[in-house]
């Protein structure tokens, strides 16, 4: 896979990067709809992401998106139930998606609570169905840990195992849990791609997934690339290094 480092965009803290990622959505939204008549996303977990998508819920330019014409897909979800604290979904649900005129069948959220390797062949299904048989998602959200997993693709496993597969289940050791999980080859086929990284805790790990040897098995994070689409790192001052 060719390695691209992408367009590394610094903000002051994590509220600026919060809000460069709801702004992004609103952008590629408008232009996806506009060009293609449909906006398909997949969200990500995580503080940032949340505070994004409470943004979200409030901006006037989101309000007026034609929802009717978003498709909402999710990168990961730990194998719990829709109402479990944990959950992605009830997460991006309780911050944005009650909050906004989606359809309820527009929203493609990963059933935890099912069998993991079932729900993923369910996912999968999903996934081609609604997206077709080579699905291109126009924008992926994403978020990276300290150890450099992203989605549930975490360290000391190839990210690439059963790529084809659209969809996997994942046993997270670090968390002793199952987990539900897109493969790079569907995130890297994406039209944008946006990392949201925040804290100084992040910071070596950033700079070795962007500049460091290729490691994707120590590195989850360095196997996203995509192939013919753009790859945003928005990050906050801390993340990045850089004094205020």
């Amino acid at each position: 896979m060719n390695r691209s480092n992408g367009s590394l965009i610094v903000h002051d803290g994590p509220p600026e990067v919060a809000a460069a990622l709801a702004h992004l959505f609103v952008t590629e939204a408008n232009a996806a709809i506009a060009a293609r008549g449909r906006f398909s996303v997949s969200l990500a977990g995580g503080s940032t992401p949340k505070a994004a998508y409470a943004l979200l819920a409030e901006l006037p330019a989101s309000r007026a998106l034609d929802w009717r014409a978003i498709d909402v897909f999710f990168g990961d979800e730990r194998c719990v139930g829709p109402d479990d604290e944990q959950s992605n979904y009830r997460m991006a649900k309780l911050a944005l998606l009650d909050a906004v005129t989606i359809p309820a069948a527009n929203v493609h959220r990963m059933h935890g609570e099912e069998e993991p390797a079932l729900a993923a062949g369910a996912y999968r299904s999903t996934v081609l169905a609604t997206l077709g048989p080579q699905p291109r998602l126009d924008l992926a959200l994403l978020g990276m840990g300290p150890d450099g997993h992203t989605a549930s693709l975490f360290p000391g496993t190839d990210p690439f195992t059963d790529d084809k597969l659209l969809v996997r289940a994942v046993y997270a050791t670090s968390q002793a849990q199952w987990r539900l999980t897109l493969t790079p080859h569907v995130l890297n086929a994406a039209r944008a791609v946006a990392f949201a990284v925040e804290g100084s805790a992040k910071a070596s790990t950033l700079r070795a997934v962007r500049e460091g040897t290729y490691e994707p098995s120590r590195y989850p994070a360095q196997s996203i690339a995509p192939s013919d689409g753009r790859l945003f790192w928005l990050v906050d001052r801390a993340a990045a290094g850089v004094s205020a």
